[in-house]
């Protein structure tokens, strides 16, 4: 068994750290970014059955299922929230509410919200690679519920 490298054998090795270490990192990065975009839609999609929820009541208001809404997805972190965003955001979270969705003999409530999601590290680094990617843009995820009214 040999001890050492023969310097040939040395640069052959320090460029295959090269060429493998950013692929390693690219992926472990768009892993950590698509771990995110998974768990805003998870806020999104129970935010939206919150405020479902909160619709059928017929002794509940717009502004109470707009609060219920914005205090969820206040509660699992994600910043764009509320009139005033805080500086970094591409825009709010938005709800939209129909709370006389025909559903068979009875009706129905239907929220929807809708959030500015970015990827962080993905988006400018796609840039750099192309300028055509729209990655760098912020993506718009959406979640509705649907929930039968009460009476």
């Amino acid at each position: 068994m040999r001890t050492h490298l023969r310097k040939n054998e040395r640069g052959a090795a320090l460029l295959e750290t090269a060429i493998t270490l950013p692929l390693i990192l690219l992926v472990a990065v768009g892993i950590f970014e698509f771990g995110r975009a998974y768990q805003t839609w998870q806020v999104l999609t129970n935010a939206a059955r919150e405020g479902a929820r909160v619709a059928i009541l017929s002794e509940k208001t717009d502004a109470d299922v707009q609060a219920t809404v914005t205090e969820y997805l206040k509660a699992g972190g994600l910043p764009c929230v509320g009139t005033s965003p805080p500086k970094g955001c591409r825009g709010a979270a938005s709800v939209t509410m129909d709370r006389n969705v025909p559903m068979g003999a009875n009706s129905a409530s239907q929220i929807s919200v809708n959030y500015p999601f970015d990827f962080m590290v993905l988006g400018p680094v796609m840039k750099l690679v192309t300028t055509t990617s729209s990655l760098e843009t912020a993506r718009t995820m959406q979640s509705v519920a649907l929930m039968r009214n009460e009476g």
